[in-house]
């Protein structure tokens, strides 16, 4: 069995020679591809036409991944604005699907695909399996939500490319999806880190972990911590992967984790990746921090260039043991846009959650934020494991005076620590819904 895996694993590969090619050979590839895609846009979208205009740049004035900085940026609010529409690059007749975010206030984001554009999206999806260790042996459980989300589809369709058996499981009904995960013999799970946390709890209280059979899973479509991933893998025996996409530059698979878990791997013969300064826009060099810029020069429906996502990683370019030479990100540090300012400080709940987790606390809280005469209230309710809770109050005010000095020194500022009770906080099967912030700023 082993060396059936390995054995496709080398043919995959020999359809993506890309993933190893040179520096010297990507750049080119690049250049050809964004030259293209700089045309394409132009010619066929109007609003980006008039946008480019209003900075002064025509197509000509882009010849090589050098001349990137020359484009302007597009933002959700660009997107939202020229709803639905607006952004479309293609004939009606030649798109075959659409996609949407998640999103619940305003105007959504619709992104559209041709057929070639879901290949392409498959193919990015399927790398990220095979990096997990994937092959024709496996049986995928993929259980992100389906429909308009990106998760589901993007995954279901990578796992297809590399000949998995696919579970299409969808989120919810968690007691089907441990006893397909065990009848199926499901060996890699798909699906955000926090339902994998749900999962495991769930598979731990049943008392069936000794018959799941997973070895690795890919999570991703919301931050999650290294403590996270550490607590994951240990209760569920796996290996963890990261994937990371945006719905507006087609989904999961624009970056994915190699065994090294030291940053996600770009697939930048579709995704031109920059690191910029997000009060600047000044693009930044590799090894710094900034929000993270993508410009798509292989889709052909949706041909986005130099799109905002407001998330904050860093670009590296070293030598991975994997055999890969695609340049890496960070996992995201946070957002630009959506980290929680309170009372003038920057908080990033990745922090909070690295403070429970260190502290031996599940990955299961809140963060309530509120404003009371001018002033924020700072909330963070926490729960506890079985073995954790007391109805001693002396006891549990010593749990939270302890907990609140380690947030204290991770944010430099003091939020109300709540202990809960055991499994009191609502558990989510897609998004964790950790911000509640009723501060109407």
């Amino acid at each position: 069995m082993e060396s059936g895996g390995k054995a496709l694993n080398e043919q995959y590969y020999k359809g993506g020679e890309i993933e190893t090619a040179s520096p010297e050979d990507m750049r080119k590839l690049q250049n050809e591809r964004l030259v293209k895609t700089v045309r394409h846009a132009y010619d066929n979208i109007a609003v980006y036409r008039e946008k480019m205009k209003a900075t002064g740049v025509e197509p000509g004035d882009v010849q090589s991944v050098e001349d990137l900085h020359k484009l302007p940026f597009l933002s959700k609010d660009d997107l939202r604005e020229a709803y639905p529409y607006g952004y479309l690059a293609k004939p009606m007749e030649e798109v075959v699907r659409i996609q949407s975010t998640s999103g619940t206030t305003g105007k959504r984001v619709v992104a559209f695909y041709t057929q070639n554009d879901i290949d392409l999206w498959d193919e990015c999806c399927a790398r990220a399996i095979v990096a997990a260790g994937g092959s024709n042996r496996d049986v995928v459980h993929v259980c992100y939500g389906y429909g308009l989300f990106t998760g589901g589809p993007g995954l279901n369709g990578g796992s297809h490319k590399v000949g998995s058996l696919t579970l299409p499981m969808s989120s919810g009904n968690t007691e089907r999806q441990i006893q397909f995960m065990i009848d199926l013999e499901a060996t890699i799970l798909c699906c955000t880190p926090s339902y994998a946390a749900f999962l495991a709890e769930c598979i731990q209280q049943a008392g069936v972990r000794d018959k799941i059979k997973l070895k690795a899973g890919i999570f991703g479509a919301e931050a999650w911590s290294e403590e996270m991933r550490r607590n994951i893998e240990e209760n569920l025996g796996i290996k963890a992967y990261d994937i990371y996409g945006l719905t507006e530059t087609s989904g999961p698979g624009v970056s994915f984790e190699c065994r090294e878990q030291n940053g996600l791997h770009v697939n930048e013969d579709h995704f031109i990746p920059e690191i910029i300064d997000p009060d600047t826009g000044k693009v930044l060099p590799l090894g710094e921090k900034g929000e993270l810029v993508f410009s798509c020069i292989t889709k052909e429906a949706f041909p986005l260039l130099r799109y905002r996502t407001r998330d904050i990683s860093i670009l590296t370019r070293e030598k991975c043991s994997c055999g890969r030479s695609l340049i890496k990100m960070s996992r995201p540090m946070g957002r630009s846009d959506d980290m929680l300012i309170i009372r003038g400080v920057n908080v990033f709940p990745s922090q909070i959650e690295t403070v429970l987790l260190k502290e031996g606390y599940p990955a299961n809280y809140q963060i309530i934020l509120d404003r009371v005469n001018y002033t924020d209230t700072f909330e963070v309710q926490v729960e506890m494991t079985p073995e954790m809770f007391s109805d001693e109050i002396r006891i549990l005010a010593e749990k939270e005076k302890d907990l609140l000095a380690a947030l204290r020194a991770m944010l430099g500022i003091s939020p109300k620590v709540t202990l809960m009770n055991p499994r009191s906080i609502a558990r989510s099967e897609g998004k964790a819904v950790r911000i509640i912030d009723n501060r109407k700023i």
